[in-house]
């Protein structure tokens, strides 16, 4: 198949990295499909209170988790693309810092469990917590991911990603037919991560290579930490601005109202795959631009800042429509989460935006910039969902997540080095470029 040819990028990378990201829409869009229907049985199954339950677990390890991966993911693909015979040091070291990660958290889940729980008793046992508190271990094995998109082989995520959530669908439908209770769901939440990482290390393993050969260097794991702390930092962060509004809406508001307003994240959330997989396919393409031409670099960041703008902005209206009519069909007795998802879904286009630009950001090598501006959105959010909840129930919380991803994404307006990069992406949202491309094109044809 041909690729069109689009002003700014040379066809042959283009054609590379756009099929590329096809495969990895492929993989996303059928993990897609597989998880909303699935999620919509499993939402009926349980109801709001139990799947406010469900929802607890996996929102209160999330922070330890993404501190547990130490931010090395994308260091260790940056590193591989310049280093690709260190491939066996990089990430073997890789792997022992995460799994060390992964066994330290568990006990901080639990004194921070305690700790919360004295101030307000959880309706969700720490059983199900402690369960998935061992995803922290498992996501070790997510630096099989790295490799392949260092080598910009979106197929074999593809295979891995589409097989684990057929199966994993599968066994959820299952359990909801043999009429199993909670605490297999539990299970079956940490059996979705194993599954990945058993995907991850056969298609390793296939494809020739082994991780007997990864080795441990001292020098190598002092300059990952040295050097991705601040990804690390910032991870954490994100999973604060991304999933503190959960566990404060079932603070504020109980586990039923959790249960509800999880499906409308689910649902908001859902497209959130797009320009993580858009932006993991052509940051090479990026790299290589602001290497060779500098000019070129800044029609690629152009470029990709519209098509974000153009994607996440269909989605929102076509959502923000369409919200009433998903409920009343699939999801009847969670109807109260319609008019939250109309609100909540706008906030992706600030996602799509922030995605992008933050690879400019890891290019530029402006990482603790990166960082403040995910701790910016954080306490927006915090602040936000202290005083929106309790007045507003969760349509304030899923205002709060709105303007705190817009306050996240356009923070780097304030700093001199990158406001050119948010006046780019302010140029896409109110599509002045896209009204440019349209003139020049009418103008090449007159």
């Amino acid at each position: 198949m041909k690729i069109p040819k689009i002003q700014g990028f040379d066809q042959d990378a283009l054609e590379k990295y756009v099929k590329n990201t096809g495969w990895l829409m492929i993989a996303r869009v059928g993990s897609l499909g597989i998880k909303i229907l699935v999620g919509f049985a499993l939402a009926n199954y349980l109801g709001a209170s139990q799947l406010g339950i469900l929802t607890y677990p996996t929102s209160f390890v999330t922070f330890f988790v993404a501190a547990a991966a130490l931010g090395v993911d994308g260091f260790v693909t940056r590193e591989l693309l310049r280093f690709p015979e260190k491939k066996n040091e990089l990430m073997g070291t890789a792997f022992v810092l995460k799994v060390t990660g992964g066994l330290t958290i568990i006990p901080l889940i639990y004194f921070a469990y305690l700790v919360y729980s004295s101030v307000k008793p959880l309706e969700t046992p720490f059983s199900y917590i402690l369960i998935l508190s061992f995803t922290g271990i498992l996501q070790a094995f997510n630096i099989i991911d790295s490799y392949f998109q260092s080598r910009t082989q979106g197929k074999y995520i593809m295979t891995v990603q589409i097989a684990g959530n057929l199966i994993s669908a599968a066994t959820k439908l299952l359990l909801i037919i043999l009429g199993a209770g909670l605490t297999w769901f539990v299970f079956a939440l940490l059996f979705d991560v194993l599954l990945l990482a058993a995907g991850y290390l056969y298609i390793y393993q296939r494809n020739g290579g082994s991780i007997l050969n990864w080795k441990f260097e001292g020098t190598i794991a002092k300059f990952l930490l040295r050097n991705s702390w601040p990804l690390a930092f910032s991870a954490v962060l994100v999973s604060i601005y991304m999933s503190i509004d959960k566990l404060m809406v079932e603070y504020y508001l109980g586990k039923a109202e959790l249960g509800i307003y999880g499906t409308v994240v689910s649902l908001a959330e859902s497209w959130y795959f797009i320009p993580v997989a858009i932006v993991t396919s052509v940051f090479p393409a990026i790299m290589n631009a602001r290497r060779d031409d500098l000019v070129r670099y800044q029609r690629r960041m152009q470029n990709m800042y519209d098509l974000m703008v153009w994607i996440s902005l269909s989605l929102a209206i076509f959502m923000t429509f369409a919200a009433s009519l998903i409920y009343r069909i699939f999801l009847p007795k969670f109807l109260s989460g319609a008019p939250v998802l109309s609100i909540h879904i706008w906030a992706g286009i600030f996602v799509f935006l922030g995605s992008a630009s933050g690879q400019f950001l890891i290019a530029e090598g402006y990482i603790k910039l990166s960082m403040m501006r995910t701790a910016m959105g954080a306490v927006v959010n915090i602040v936000l969902n202290i005083f929106w909840i309790p007045k507003y129930g969760i349509a304030g919380a899923a205002y709060a997540t709105l303007i705190a991803y817009f306050v996240s994404t356009f923070w780097i307006l304030l700093i001199p080095q990158t406001r050119q990069q948010g006046i780019m992406m302010l140029r896409s949202l109110f599509l002045i470029t896209l009204f440019q491309k349209i003139s020049a094109r009418n103008s090449l044809q007159e």
